[in-house]
Order: structure tokens, then sequence, then C-alpha cells
């Protein structure tokens, strides 16, 4: 066997290393968080097994019966499609018209990267202005205080994302649909939107994945079940003196559900959002 050879080798045995160790460190958590889910109390603080060994679905039936997550993941899904949709309604608008229309000393070309940096701002900075607001608008503990919170919070990354993809759309298109008598908004929602469709299921994805997993705000601006989203709602399962372990990973794997079957669905568009 030449050097040549041994080398390459050597490079494939290091390259299938690294990603051996990136897949453990990527699936082994969701195998204990599993697995964990299944297993009896005694088991997980007792015996620590790596595996069930009275494997049972007790923790999911309790966490529904006993625990009220039914309402939490209710709550996360309804605030999530909402601020989402409105966010992309309002924040594809915006972005149209940063892409098409032309402002002073160019700040078309920067207003997208102005309004990332806002969204780069650490959510701590604004949290208590958000919650003085929400409270003035006697929002607080409500599906709409979160709402609009969750909005603004997206429409930023939802302007600065379809920005590039508007930009990418020939105008040569929406010209011809209003020469054939369109308006600027017929032609934006005929034309534009159609072939912007993979950009903003992309864009819609990024948004969900953000806004589902938020907890800082859900945190400041609900107290009850009435208005708690799932990752507000899994913290309850946190107690002063014990922490119930079993329910805490049933509700990591029902909370991580419809994430996952959200992003199969979307799977196509997504990749070719991205590649666009």
């Amino acid at each position: 066997m030449s050097a040549a050879e041994g080398t390459g080798r050597l490079g494939r045995v290091a390259n299938g290393a690294v990603i051996a160790v990136i897949v453990a460190v990527v699936l082994v958590p969701i195998y204990w968080m599993v697995s964990t889910s299944l297993k009896p109390n005694k088991e997980i603080t007792q015996d620590a097994t790596l595996y069930p060994h009275s494997a049972s679905l007790d923790n999911y039936s309790r966490l529904f019966s006993e625990k009220d997550f039914g309402r939490f993941l209710v709550n996360s899904l309804v605030v999530t499609g909402a601020s989402v949709v409105l966010a992309l309604a309002f924040g594809s608008l915006g972005a149209y018209a940063i892409a098409r229309f032309r402002m002073r000393f160019g700040l078309e070309r920067r207003i997208g990267l102005m309004l990332l940096t806002m969204r780069i701002v650490p959510a701590v900075v604004i949290l208590i202005p958000v919650y003085l607001l929400i409270l003035r608008l006697g929002l607080l503990d409500s599906w709409l205080g979160l709402i609009i919170t969750y909005t603004a919070m997206n429409i930023t990354f939802v302007v600065w994302m379809m920005e590039s993809f508007f930009r990418e759309i020939p105008v040569d298109l929406e010209e011809a649909a209003m020469v054939d008598g369109d308006s600027r908004l017929t032609a934006f929602r005929r034309i534009v939107l159609p072939l912007a469709a993979p950009g903003i299921v992309a864009t819609a994805i990024f948004a969900v994945i953000v806004t589902f997993n938020e907890f800082l705000f859900a945190l400041a601006l609900t107290a009850t079940p009435r208005s708690m989203t799932m990752p507000r709602g899994a913290a309850t399962l946190i107690g002063r003196i014990d922490t119930d372990w079993a329910s805490m990973s049933a509700a990591g794997v029902v909370g991580a559900l419809p994430i996952v079957i959200f992003a199969l669905v979307v799977q196509r568009h997504l990749v070719r959002g991205l590649t666009l």
C-alpha cells in the first residue's frame, strides 16, 4: 500500500470518526429523553438503567391527565400559528417594499440589516419594556399578548429573509402583469408570492421553530395554564424540592413532535428555499 493510499484511508477513518461523534452528540440526548419518558421513577432516580426495563406509557398518560399538558400544547400551537402567519403577512409586504422601491441614500439596502440587528439584541434587554407595554394594554396572561409579542419579534426576521428572495424575482414579470391591468398589489399576490413560495416556507420554518421554543417572554407574560405555552408549562414540572424527570422527558418528547412533523411535511420546500 502506497503512502497516498494510506493517507487517504486515514482521512476516511478520521472523517468517519468525526461524523460518528457528531451523530452521537445529536442522538444520545434524544435517546436518553425518550427512554427516560418510558421508565418508572425508580429506574430513573435509583437504578439509573440505560434502557427502560419496565417500559410503559404511564408518564404520558399522567402528563395529560394530571399535569394539564394538553392545554399547554394547544396554547403553543395557537400562539405560534397566529404569530407566524401575521409576521409573514406584514413582513412580506415590508420586504417587498424594500426590495422594489428606492429610498434616499440607498437606505433600502441597509434597512434589512438594521432590522436584523434589532432582532439580535438579547431578549432580556427588552423584556421589562415589553412586559410593561403588555401590562398597560391589559393583555397579560392571554393569547393575544403573546401573539403581539411574537409577531413583533418575527417580523424583523421575515423582512430580512424575504427581501433577498424578492430581489431575485425579475421585475419584468410584475411590469408585464401591470401592463395587462393588474395593480401593484395584485401583481404581488398573483406573480411574486407564488414565485417566492419556497422562501416563504423556509422563513416560516425558522419562525415556527423559534416561536414554538421561546421561553423567556412566555415566562414573564403568562401565569396560569389558560395561556402558558409548552416550554412554560414544562417548567412547572420542576418543583422546589423535587423534579418530575419522567414527566419532563415525556413533555420533551410530546413537545418535539409538532416541530418534527412540521419539518418532515415541508422538508422538500425547505431544501429548495435554502438552495435559492
